[in-house]
């Protein structure tokens, strides 16, 4: 037995922490992936990191040590209790203990204004999509996201065409994503029925002004739900069902912007999506 899953179970045993499976509380046991976070998450002294799912902090104190201050945000009441009498034991002053649920979480309330931070997490595979929606399409980005996924999630966010998917599309649209490694199952305690991934976004910084990226966003998004809304159809018929546009429209966008008429939503690149959203524009209300 690794040291490491010897203090997790004797702090479990001693605070009573039950290990959740629906909050996905599968504890890292790997002083080796722990460092291999820290270090694809790039971390200086001048860092703000936001840490999501702390557990039991083994990855909250390394990255303390690194940064100028983390703000480790738990939603469970008796992790939260463990993780500040832990930060209080080892005087790491620059942690801040936010018990909280992370979709509730208000950047600008809780972090420094006007301040780029980096976020590291081990999130609960649940909440995943809402997750980086939220964070991926907020006005304050993060700069860095290195994140714990499920394997086979991870891999679906960094595909590329022809196996594209609205997940990936959505992702890619606004970070570009890459697998740092996997995780096997054994590396967690209590093991879970699948392995996982360490996977990096960095994000694209938007200079648009908030309203206008909110426009332009919300219109990219139509039409690319419009395309994926039904896997085995061809994607011109998707996009004049969902979007209510004559078939004759579609195809001069294709044509415009080369692209087969018998293409499906999968076998678009990014860059394919960004040209036909760009013609179908005139014709959107």
């Amino acid at each position: 037995m690794s040291e490491l899953l010897s203090q997790t179970r004797e702090i479990c045993r001693m605070f009573e922490i039950k290990p959740a499976r629906s909050k996905g509380q599968n504890f890292l046991i790997n002083e080796k992936i722990y460092d291999d976070i820290v270090k694809a998450a790039d971390i200086n002294k001048g860092d703000i990191v936001l840490e999501v799912g702390p557990g039991l902090g083994f990855l909250t104190a390394r990255l303390a040590k690194a940064a100028e201050q983390v703000i480790a945000v738990e939603l469970d009441d008796r992790l939260a209790t463990y993780l500040q009498m832990a930060v209080d034991a080892q005087d790491l002053d620059n942690v801040r203990i936010v018990n909280q649920d992370i979709l509730k979480f208000n950047v600008g309330k809780e972090l420094p204004a006007d301040r780029p931070y980096k976020i590291v997490a081990n999130l609960p595979y649940n909440i995943t999509s809402v997750f980086l929606r939220n964070f991926l399409s907020s006005q304050r980005q993060p700069t860095t996201l290195v994140l714990m996924l499920q394997k086979e999630v991870a891999q679906r966010i960094v595909a590329q065409a022809p196996d594209m998917s609205l997940l990936a599309l959505s992702v890619q649209y606004y970070a570009k994503p890459y697998i740092i490694r996997e995780v096997k199952a054994g590396n967690f305690w209590p093991e879970p029925e699948v392995d996982s991934a360490v996977i990096r976004f960095d994000c694209q910084i938007s200079d648009f002004k908030e309203s206008i990226r909110n426009e332009t966003d919300r219109l990219f998004f139509r039409v690319a739900r419009s395309g994926f809304s039904a896997k085995r159809k061809m994607l011109k018929n998707n996009l004049s069902a969902g979007l209510s546009l004559d078939q004759g429209i579609i195809i001069k966008a294709f044509n415009q912007v080369g692209l087969e008429l018998t293409a499906r939503a999968e076998e678009l690149s990014l860059e394919n999506w960004r040209k036909l959203v760009a013609a179908l524009l005139p014709f959107m209300v």
